[in-house]
């Protein structure tokens, strides 16, 4: 492994740390997770951040948590309460998840305080466990996310391929080795701070950076290329047919997606799904998830009184105004509303 094999002598963790906190303390923005200690507003704030923007996420985070300050106020709710107040974030399973664990933190009647005790609940992945632990609890873990990468890949000049697991590997260990010296909250925080207001992805502010004087990659001129592109995903044509069913009283029947690579495990209407070499001439509605382009095909709609057994026992209706908050992708609700 790389790792290994580069010595890092002209650029010391230990002084490196020393200076990101330093700086964090002094510059880090006044966010409304940052003012307590919590591990409950900590999740929150850090699952909703997933995919989405600091500056989008705060009204939602200050309205979740009037709804719901605290873990067991949110596994008492009902997950239709608790998708309701997630409308607008998108990625719904984040909030399903959310409920899950709640649920499973209740019936603990403490919160985990480790990384490793975190991951066995639902939702808490590698970066999401050792934020918690660390912001939360001290636990001297480093994380790693898309912010972290670049500043790492940056101030060490490093060639890794980041995406996957061994070069993972790498800037996980560079982390955990950085954190040692430090309050685990401030260095984990100040990395993420300092990649997302200095160490920008095209246009860093490498004068305002308190590691300019010793990124690597600044003295090699080599800032835009780290971290490593990686290569894109060739894009796929599907032909994805699928048939509306709906019950005036009941709404529409939709199944878990287990059909189809794109939307997994998604509520989306009955049909299948087929690859082409090439885009398709005839479609009813086209859309696009990560690197599949998708032309999508009614079938003949369906109307049901909800008195017979139409699907699978996994197949589950629902109301119109509930869609919304039930599903996610746009490009099904538009196919819904094409019926």
């Amino acid at each position: 492994m790389a790792f290994k094999s580069v010595a890092f002598k002209s650029v010391s963790l230990q002084e490196s740390a020393s200076h990101l906190v330093a700086w964090y303390r002094e510059h880090r923005r006044s966010l409304p997770w940052r003012a307590s200690a919590d591990p409950y507003k900590i999740w929150i704030s850090e699952v909703m951040l997933q995919q989405t923007t600091v500056t989008a996420v705060i009204p939602y985070y200050e309205k979740f948590l009037a709804r719901f300050p605290n873990v067991e106020t949110l596994a008492a709710a009902k997950l239709e309460d608790v998708l309701e107040m997630w409308a607008g974030l998108g990625y719904y399973s984040r909030a399903r998840a959310l409920h899950a664990s709640a649920l499973k933190i209740a019936a603990l009647r403490f919160f985990p305080k480790t990384h490793s005790d975190l991951l066995h609940l639902p939702g808490f992945g590698p970066y999401t466990a050792r934020a918690v632990a660390s912001l939360a609890f001290g636990e001297k873990t480093g994380v790693v996310d898309g912010n972290v990468i670049r500043v790492l890949s940056r101030l060490f000049d490093l060639d890794v391929e980041w995406w996957k697991p061994a070069g993972r590997e790498v800037f996980q260990k560079l982390a955990n080795e950085l954190v040692l010296s430090q309050n685990p909250s401030d260095l984990n925080q100040g990395i993420m701070e300092l990649g997302a207001t200095v160490c920008t992805p095209s246009s860093p502010s490498c004068l305002l950076c308190p590691w300019g004087k010793l990124c690597l990659a600044r003295k090699n001129e080599t800032i835009l290329k780290r971290p490593v592109a990686k290569p894109r995903r060739k894009t796929e044509f599907w032909i994805w047919e699928i048939t509306v069913t709906q019950s005036p009283k009941r709404g529409f029947l939709l199944v878990k997606n287990d059909y189809a690579p794109f939307l997994r495990g998604h509520l989306v209407p009955p049909g299948k799904a087929k690859q082409e070499n090439s885009r398709p001439k005839k479609f009813d509605l086209k859309g696009a998830v990560t690197h599949h382009e998708i032309f999508v095909r009614l079938k003949a709609q369906t109307k049901n009184q909800g008195g017979r057994k139409v699907e699978a026992d996994t197949a589950i209706w629902v109301l119109p105004q509930d869609l919304k908050s039930a599903i996610p992708s746009s490009l099904v609700r538009k196919a819904l509303d094409l019926r």
